[in-house]
């Protein structure tokens, strides 16, 4: 297969695929309308400023751009390593034997076991998990902990009512109740099964573009570089003033990445062992405008591009307000009707386009 753009042309020898995802506001079923209203831009270098799971960056790196991928939260960047930066290490079927068999000369810790039990996980599960994560961080390879890493967390997630670990409902598993949420059939399958499964995807989304890509665990105020373009998607605070809070949404997966120090990061006040701390300004309304501002600020001589929902704060018109301080053309599409994982509501996906 070939992928092109103006400056090469790089033969990829298999058709990757982006695995399947169940993060929490992945803009992967709308990246194919998100590159239609970018791909006249004339732009080589990309940064991809709050990658999440990927989907945008990976996208761009499908199309032959030079991608840089950055998220804040570590099991993220993680995601970026593997999928993006990666552009040749896969798992083999030894390594994954490896990482998922209980080795003698090996002193496993119990912490999951310990500090979770029946918050999210059955003690079994919390066992394995203790193993598996162990064991990975036994990889001398960057990027065959970055896979191996994305196959945990998306283990993790499957098994989880809502896909996320944002109270103590381990109970809803077993609850013999008519449910419209979740696949039991899902959640009883062993662990193994689904890491072996998620292991198989991952390395089946590795391949080279011809590019240098990287992946970033920074703030993105503490971004250096300079991109032709830069894609924004920040987290969403709704008209209400209540924003999406990634970091507590999916602490465990969080800690799983920190786990040697993770024990020092966990209030024990809550019920479900959270981590504590975040004070992020992307889900504070007072002081979402003046990020937003900073941020366009920081990056004015790249060619910006924001996806946002058209009820959010700030509102579609602030944004282009802001975006117009450091931008001559500045323009908005809108994609009507999409709904978004784990919402009830249908909502305007818009783009922002400053140039």
């Amino acid at each position: 297969m070939l992928k092109a753009n103006k400056q090469q042309l790089v033969l990829i020898e298999t058709d990757p695929a982006f695995p399947s995802t169940r993060f929490q506001g992945s803009k992967l079923k709308i990246v194919d309308w998100i590159w239609e209203a970018i791909k006249d831009l004339n732009f080589n270098s990309a940064l991809d400023a709050f990658g999440g799971t990927g989907s945008v960056g990976y996208m761009l790196k499908e199309k032959g751009k030079n991608v840089t991928y950055n998220d804040i939260l570590k099991f993220n960047w993680y995601i970026g390593l593997a999928l993006i930066e990666n552009d040749k290490v896969k798992l083999t079927d030894s390594d994954v034997d490896f990482l998922l068999t209980v080795h003698d000369e090996i002193k496993y810790p119990t912490f999951i076991y310990d500090t979770f039990k029946d918050i999210y996980f059955t003690d079994e599960e919390n066992r394995r998990i203790d193993m598996v994560v162990t064991n990975i961080n036994l990889l001398d390879n960057i990027y065959k902990k970055a896979l191996a890493f994305f196959a945990l967390c998306q283990a993790c997630i499957i098994k989880r009512p809502f896909n996320l670990f944002h109270r103590k409902n381990l109970y809803l598993r077993f609850s013999d109740v008519e449910r419209n949420f979740g696949n039991k059939a899902t959640w009883d399958t062993p662990f193994e099964v689904h890491f072996r499964k998620f292991v198989d995807e991952a390395n089946q989304a590795v391949f080279p573009n011809g590019q240098c890509n990287k992946a970033l665990n920074l703030d993105v105020f503490d971004i250096e570089e300079e991109f032709d373009l830069v894609y924004i998607d920040t987290p969403y605070i709704s008209k209400n003033g209540v924003g999406v809070d990634y970091f507590s949404f999916y602490h465990f997966l969080e800690g799983l990445m920190n786990y040697s120090k993770w024990a020092d990061m966990v209030d024990y006040r809550t019920k479900h062992k959270k981590l504590k701390g975040n004070g992020s300004v992307w889900i504070n309304k007072n002081q979402i405008h003046s990020a937003f501002d900073q941020l366009f600020k920081k990056f004015q001589n790249s060619i910006l591009v924001i996806s946002y929902r058209a009820d959010g704060i700030p509102s579609i018109e602030e944004l282009l307000n802001l975006l117009k301080k450091y931008k001559q053309n500045a323009k908005e599409l809108k994609r009507k009707n999409y709904k978004y994982v784990l919402s009830t509501n249908h909502s305007e996906e818009v783009l922002l386009i400053g140039k």
